[in-house]
């Protein structure tokens, strides 16, 4: 096996209610190549990993449901990427550009600690939110300082 090949892929799948739409915004937008081409459905590559996107209007869970988050906006059922700061600036930017309804505009979590990092939600025009994670260092997300794991 060759060393530089990753041993294993995040697959997702899940519904939209508009595979235009959702084409426009991982495709265009996010910039995810998209794969496989099959009636009813989108397969994206999603910052390295697989994502499926199936026409399912009645099956979207989109804002239903509970909200978390200091602002409790983000729907609880949302997916997304963590990525350095360089690459959340630069998402950031192009979901601006495009006109992307955030849910949540991009600021600074957890000043201070470990695990500082930026974090914005987006709906992805299809019924789901998509959140946006930026570290220094991405391996970070699952940082845990000293003194929180003593209590644990």
């Amino acid at each position: 096996m060759n060393e530089n090949q990753p041993t294993t892929l995040f697959h997702f799948s899940f519904a939209v209610n508009d595979l235009d739409r959702a084409r426009k915004f991982y495709g265009e937008v996010l910039q995810c190549a998209e794969g496989r081409k099959l009636k009813g459905r989108a397969d994206f590559n999603f910052f390295g990993h697989h994502l499926v996107a199936h026409l399912a209007p009645d099956e979207v869970v989109g804002a239903k449901g509970k909200k978390i988050g200091e602002a409790g906006e983000t729907p609880l059922r949302h997916f997304g990427v963590v990525m350095t700061l360089d690459a959340f600036e630069s998402t950031a930017g192009r979901l601006a550009q495009f006109g992307c309804e955030f849910i949540n505009r991009p600021k600074v979590q957890q000043k201070g600690t470990l695990r500082e990092q930026m974090l914005m939600t987006v709906s992805d025009g299809c019924g789901n939110a998509i959140e946006f994670k930026g570290l220094r260092r991405i391996t970070d997300v699952y940082a845990v300082e000293e003194r929180a794991a003593a209590r644990a």
